[in-house]
């Protein structure tokens, strides 16, 4: 009976293994959508990145900042994390801004999901562009209220392989937009 016990849990991870690698070459084998082929130029900005910010209108305590951005491929490659925080903050997510944002492919649609300071969560929904450099992401619904404002649109923009734009628009309570650009280089 000990030997039953010890055998099911490995003919159990078997089996969810042969069935992960059947999925992967069945993947592999389809053509790929717009939202795939956005999916996969974003999943190759994986790796730490710092730029500046630029606001407008001008936001006196983020203007010229220093930012660190994070992407990461997670979940057998069905997730990106992006995470953000200014350079040199310590890493207590409690006291200082430190967004998250998942993307992650639903169907024939690229999705983002912001996990934002403000205490909300908007989704957003990508339109690729046609050179496969710039995947712009649209407001779709949101979690949560918008007392401090939300998060509204993103563009993710690769220009080589160690650098890239990110454009965010947040709108602020009363939906008066505030727009940060970085220029960010991939750390070393």
């Amino acid at each position: 009976m000990k030997s039953l016990r010890f055998m099911l849990p490995v003919v159990l991870m078997s089996l969810s293994t042969m069935i992960f690698a059947q999925m992967d070459v069945q993947k592999s084998d389809a053509p790929k959508s717009d939202a795939q082929k956005s999916f996969d130029q974003l999943k190759t900005l994986a790796g730490s990145w710092e730029g500046h910010v630029t606001t407008v209108p001008p936001a006196p305590d983020i203007e010229g900042q220093l930012v660190q951005v994070s992407f990461r491929v997670t979940s057998r490659g069905n997730a990106i994390v992006h995470e953000m925080k200014g350079a040199g903050t310590p890493d207590d997510p409690t006291k200082y801004d430190h967004p998250l944002t998942m993307l992650y492919l639903d169907s024939d649609r690229l999705l983002l999901t912001h996990y934002c300071d403000a205490g909300n969560r908007p989704r957003m929904v990508a339109t690729p562009s046609p050179d496969g450099k710039k995947v712009e992401f649209e407001f779709l619904d949101l979690a949560g209220g918008t007392e401090y404002g939300h998060m509204h649109h993103a563009v993710f923009t690769a220009i080589d392989a160690n650098h890239h734009t990110e454009d965010w628009t947040y709108m602020m309570p009363g939906d008066k937009p505030m727009h940060a650009h970085m220029d960010l280089q991939r750390a070393k």
